[in-house]
């Protein structure tokens, strides 16, 4: 396992970081939580990350019970707010109360005295950036919080809350959670160039875009009983991508993996990985086995003529 530095901090987080989104608490059940976690530290996974909205805190819950085995300067754990977690209309977004109130709960559920990250899980129109930082301030002076995330903030937001941060002398953003795939590819243009100019990394999620980068899903075959995209309570989002025009482009880049003797998720987190300003791409895992292929593809390198023909590729 390679490791990178987050950000312009001086923590390093491996290449492949494992999540509990769609899987725990929903199709990973607790036992199986526990042996991924012990597989995951055996294959040099140091980065866990979570979220209160998982499962309304069952995924906090069954990730804490894993991470009781290990010592807390062993990892490093992250978790968010701002969905709904209830029905009150102070039970959402990113006002003082709710981030004061939903933090002590992960913190309750994951069994830890603070989280390395706390990310903004999405901007929140409604509530004052100075609040939301203040806020997340505070709990960095308690030691609750380490480092201050966000997720999926366009880079206007997230340049608006560095000039904020800088205001009020708060700790800066140093890393932000965005979607990015070879099958989505909008941070590219504004969010990584905003987050290179102020030392902030990338960490991203589904980047084998729900799985079809996997090599699961054909082209002209069945949907397998036992994935993801069989239960459309647990994956809805899979199905945009399981097109003709999607799986087409699935098929070449098989070939692609097939000629360097490496699997198409390798292929596809190593070029997601190409990028220095991501320092993780996280992943999701119902069975060790996917797990273990993920981590094959840290410290894969692509040379500029593979990376041309997946272009040429991506842009048909």
């Amino acid at each position: 396992m390679q490791y990178r530095k987050l950000g312009r901090t001086g923590l390093k987080v491996s290449e492949i970081s494992l999540g509990s989104w769609l899987t725990y608490g929903n199709s990973v059940a607790e036992e199986t939580v526990a042996r991924m976690t012990k597989r995951a530290f055996e294959l040099g996974i140091n980065f866990f990350d979570t979220a209160n909205v998982y499962e309304r805190g069952e995924a906090e819950i069954l990730l804490g019970k894993a991470l009781t085995a290990y010592s807390r300067d062993s990892y490093v754990l992250a978790t968010k707010a701002f969905w709904p977690m209830g029905e009150g209309p102070n039970d959402r977004g990113l006002s003082r109360k709710h981030v004061f109130e939903q933090l002590h709960a992960s913190l309750k559920r994951l069994q830890v005295d603070y989280v390395d990250i706390f990310y903004c899980h999405r901007y929140d129109p409604e509530t004052p950036v100075d609040e939301t930082l203040r806020t997340i301030e505070d709990m960095v002076r308690q030691g609750k919080v380490l480092y201050v995330g966000v997720s999926e903030w366009t880079a206007a937001q997230i340049q608006e809350g560095l000039q904020v941060a800088d205001r009020y002398l708060l700790d800066r953003i140093v890393v932000n959670q965005p979607q990015y795939s070879m099958f989505l590819r909008n941070i590219e243009a504004e969010i990584i160039p905003v987050s290179e100019k102020n030392g902030i990394s990338q960490v991203v999620f589904s980047p084998l875009a729900q799985g079809v980068l996997t090599g699961k899903y054909r082209k002209g075959s069945a949907i397998p009983a036992d994935s993801r995209a069989a239960d459309n309570k647990a994956n809805m989002w899979i199905h945009n991508y399981l097109t003709d025009g999607y799986l087409d482009k699935v098929e070449k880049l098989i070939g692609i993996a097939g000629d360097l003797g490496i699997s198409l998720s390798s292929l596809a987190l190593a070029w997601v990985l190409r990028l220095p300003n991501i320092a993780s791409a996280l992943v999701g895992a119902t069975k060790i086995e996917q797990l273990e292929e993920n981590v094959k593809a840290s410290g894969i390198v692509l040379s500029a003529d593979v990376v041309a023909e997946i272009e040429k590729i991506l842009q048909d």
